[in-house]
């Protein structure tokens, strides 16, 4: 019988309090309060479903593309047009928090719609 792991996901940034608040504010997570200089940051879901985020403090800038990313689902089930609706209303709020449009990619054959979208320091995510 395999043993049940939990995760953590590790980011690094430059400024671990503001892209964990971030974060918390995009999938209603929760932070414990810390300074705004603090050099990690954590938060977690509060139901205990999702991975808790982790947030440290690294000396070097974001580079190149992540090779590790994740992906918000906010049109889980929807198809064709209401799929694109409810990806923009999301898309909409989470630039209100500081996120930056990317291209959107069109359902094709085999994939159903996603909105490419950076976080708060670049990192990039997908709305799917």
């Amino acid at each position: 019988m395999a043993t049940l792991r939990q995760v953590q996901v590790t980011f690094d940034c430059a400024e671990p309090v503001r892209v964990a608040r971030f974060w918390c504010e995009v999938l209603g997570y929760e932070m414990p309060a810390l300074p705004p200089d603090s050099p990690w940051a954590a938060c977690a879901d509060p139901t205990g479903a999702g991975p808790r985020l982790y947030f440290q403090r690294v000396p070097e800038g974001k580079v190149v593309k992540n090779r590790v990313h994740l992906d918000v689902r906010a049109g889980t089930g929807l198809v064709g047009e209401e799929r694109l609706a409810a990806l923009e209303a999301e898309c909409t709020r989470l630039e209100a928090l500081g996120a930056t449009r990317g291209k959107l990619l069109l359902a094709d054959e085999e994939n159903e719609s996603c909105q490419l979208m950076q976080d708060v320091e670049g990192n990039e995510f997908c709305l799917d």
